[in-house]
């Protein structure tokens, strides 16, 4: 039998004792009459067939899935009294453990055993103080909720893996999910951080470190994503252009230096470059080595659209700025060792639109710089002006005329503003552009998602049945929403000033609450699906990239967004379906579906299940065809989403790059490449690092070159969820990763 490891209740991994199992049957066996009782040969018997059991599952189960193992065999043994001494033991025990497991788990977070946690977020570093003691606050916080906060049932589905009630660690705080930072009324207008004002700043430099500082300021008042645009900082380079000329004039009035106009131009644009370049290396540099009060770095989304810009001066200037940026980015940022890696943030977001999407348009050249980032750096990801505007369409827009902006984090959308008529100024911003949609500024509530696979198989096939449980399980997610809805009520703006009060989302008065930005589509709130794939198989035997498959994907897809709206109309809470980047809850899905129906190939088959509408990672299918396919889901998914291609190494290979990008741009809304960025420190290896398994079956990280599996000295960067994590991922992630095809040969 290969080396085996359980995950105890605390979290912390152990090696696997089968003689534990032995202990546990004979001590029930011997609290029945010797007549009803079990022999040893059958106790080991049974102990030899959990072991099998668990074995089979590929993975390291939980204390509680071995125990219902064990259950199981003793039942069929025919060892029904045992088996009921069995149960009454772990249900007292149960009882006893229960005044002190936030105590066990709190412990092993500290001594680092926790192993679901230590993957649970793929940029946290579990083993630093304060990521530690986010995690410490985070685990006191999910018990206050479920024992006091939230509705019985909604846990117990929670716990069950029937929902995702997400973030539950935050909940208690009166804290939302992620958002647009309104940064163009932050510097335009002023703000004002830890108590000290930020007036508009006089250079564009200036205008970046202040930016920074309000990333992070931002991160530390929510848990979710942020994003900012560069069009906001283009206006700056403008300011830090005349400071120039000024200077230089002064210097050659002092020197006597008499040159042309041309000239005079030309070393005032080198020098407009040069601060360029300072400011773009504060935003990569400060994000990167900020971290916020949860124990990472921000999690921002840096938007690049040329069609933001207020003229053609501005835009310009703002794709100097986005030129910079992507050669940062290029280039990366150094290692310990001093090696150029791949950073995880801050997130690109490049929009494809008529200015530079053919190679006669006049920014092709920023097309083909982004081909080349993307090739090297896993980013930009791509936004299709062209769709963008065919979706997104505010009151009184028609197709092809809606609006084009970024999405909050890595896939969460908002809906268009319908506050005061869709074209009002409910946050009071001073940067308010009357018969403008608003946009930066907005916010998402939070996320609870919906298993579809557990409706699925707890239809067994019946198509009535499933929709029946279908309804159920919405409108328990409906209850589980209102819960996030109702926490965030009454929230004063004191809570977070940089939030409510100076501008990054509204300016309210002190002491007033955040309540009317929670109606009326100001801001959104989110249901979440996820394993559209597994659900539909389960159904019907079918794939989503077949005929019949795809009818009942869709026909599900659009309930979802009959749900949402039937609430949104009755509610005026602005209900969006979101596409869930499932980054840990995908293996603990999966763990839970396991534990509820066992083995069903093609279905719970692995330790994953697949995040929102995307087709399988294992199912062979060309780029083309998945974006195409995809895209018809993507566009039911209001609320947020993104589709990838997986490729090989594209540094050598630019123009299939561009035709992707080409394609999205024709046919899909928001799409990403998802290339490999990895390194070794121990030999300098730059290349791709291989998963593969160790003696236990534990799937791990490897060199292919010198076989260092000591992940402390391996730098890998893999997109997981829209973004990119850089702190390795749990075993059910680890393996969607590990058994993903190639879209591109």
């Amino acid at each position: 039998m290969k080396e085996m490891h359980i995950i105890k209740r605390s979290g912390e991994e152990k090696s696997f004792d089968i003689t534990k199992i032995e202990n546990a049957i004979r001590k029930a066996s011997q609290a029945v009459d010797y007549k009803n009782a079990l022999s040893e040969g059958r106790i080991k018997l049974i102990a030899e067939e959990v072991a099998g059991v668990c074995e089979a599952r590929d993975r390291a189960m939980t204390v509680e899935e071995i125990q219902d193992v064990v259950e199981t065999k003793i039942m069929e043994m025919g060892a029904h009294e045992v088996a009921k001494k069995y149960i009454t033991y772990r249900y007292k025990q149960n009882l006893l453990r229960q005044a002190n497991t936030t105590d066990q788990q709190i412990m092993s977070l500290i001594e680092s055993n926790n192993e679901d946690v230590k993957q649970e977020n793929s940029n946290k570093n579990p083993r630093i103080n304060s990521v530690q003691r986010d995690y410490m606050a985070g685990e006191v916080s999910k018990d206050v909720a479920a024992r006091l906060l939230l509705p019985a049932d909604v846990v117990q589905a929670h716990k069950e893996g029937i929902i995702h009630f997400h973030d539950m660690d935050y909940y208690a705080q009166h804290m939302h999910n992620c958002d647009l930072v309104n940064l163009e009324d932050m510097l335009q207008n002023g703000t004002v951080i830890s108590g000290t004002m930020i007036e508009k700043p006089k250079s564009f430099s200036t205008a970046c470190n202040i930016a920074t500082q309000i990333i992070a300021q931002v991160a530390s008042n929510q848990y979710g994503g942020q994003s900012i645009s560069l069009t906001h900082l283009a206006p700056f380079v403008e300011i830090s252009r005349q400071a120039i000329r000024k200077e230089l004039q002064e210097e050659c009035d002092e020197t006597g230096v008499k040159m042309s106009d041309e000239m005079f131009s030309k070393i005032v644009e080198k020098r407009v470059r040069k601060e360029i370049q300072k400011g773009v290396q504060t935003i990569q540099y400060q994000v990167v080595t900020l971290m916020t009060t949860n124990g990472q770095a921000p999690f921002v989304t840096v938007f690049m659209y040329l069609g933001e810009a207020a003229n053609d001066s501005e835009r310009k200037d703002l794709a100097l700025i986005i030129e910079e940026v992507l050669r940062e980015r290029i280039k990366g940022v150094k290692n310990e060792q001093g090696v150029y890696v791949t950073p995880a943030f801050p997130k690109l977001i490049y929009v494809l639109e008529a200015q530079n999407i053919t190679e006669d348009s006049p920014y092709w050249y920023l097309t083909e710089l982004s081909a080349k980032c993307t090739a090297k750096r896993m980013v930009p990801d791509y936004i299709s002006e062209k769709k963008m505007r065919e979706y997104k369409l505010s009151t009184g827009q028609s197709v092809g005329e809606g609006d084009c902006y970024t999405c909050m984090g890595c896939r969460s959308f908002l809906t268009p503003d319908r506050s005061e008529g869709g074209y009002g100024n409910v946050s009071n911003a001073l940067n308010y552009k009357p018969g403008k949609p608003k946009f930066y500024g907005r916010f998402n509530q939070g996320v609870v998602t919906i298993n579809l696979v557990d409706v699925a198989l707890s239809a067994h096939g019946d198509i009535d049945k499933f929709w029946s449980i279908f309804d159920e399980r919405c409108e328990l997610c409906h209850k589980a929403l209102r819960c996030r809805h109702d926490r965030l009520k009454g929230t004063v703006s004191d809570a977070a000033p940089i939030l409510w009060q100076y501008g990054a989302l509204a300016r309210l008065e002190k002491g007033e609450t955040i309540d009317k930005l929670l109606y009326g589509g100001y801001s959104t709130i989110s249901l979440g699906y996820a394993g559209l794939w597994e659900c539909v198989f389960a159904l019907i035997g079918k794939k989503l990239t077949e005929p019949d498959g795809e009818k009942l994907g869709l026909e599900i897809m659009k309930k979802l967004n009959e749900y949402t709206a039937k609430w949104k109309a009755a509610e005026d809470i602005d209900y969006s379906l979101y596409g869930t980047p499932i980054e840990s809850t995908t293996y603990r899905f999966s763990k839970c579906l396991q534990q509820r129906f066992g083995i069903v190939k093609g279905v719970t088959d692995r330790n994953y299940i697949t995040n929102s509408y995307h087709i399988h990672v294992t199912e062979p299918i060309d780029a083309f065809s998945k974006l195409s396919t995809e895209a018809k889901f993507q566009q039911l998914s209001p609320g947020g989403a993104i589709s990838y291609v997986e490729v090989p190494n594209m540094q050598d290979n630019l123009p299939a790059v561009l035709s992707i990008m080409r394609y999205i741009y024709d046919n899909i809304m928001y799409a990403e490449l998802n290339t490999k960025s990895d390194y070794c420190q121990e030999c300098g290896f730059d290349g791709e690092i291989e998963i593969v398994k160790d003696a236990s079956g534990k799937l791990i990280w490897k060199c292919p070159k010198c076989g260092n599996t000591d992940e402390s000295k391996l730098n890998v960067a893999r997109r997981t969820c829209g973004y990119i994590g850089s702190q390795f991922w749990n075993q059910g992630r680890t393996q969607e990763i590990k058994e993903r095809v190639l879209h591109v040969d």
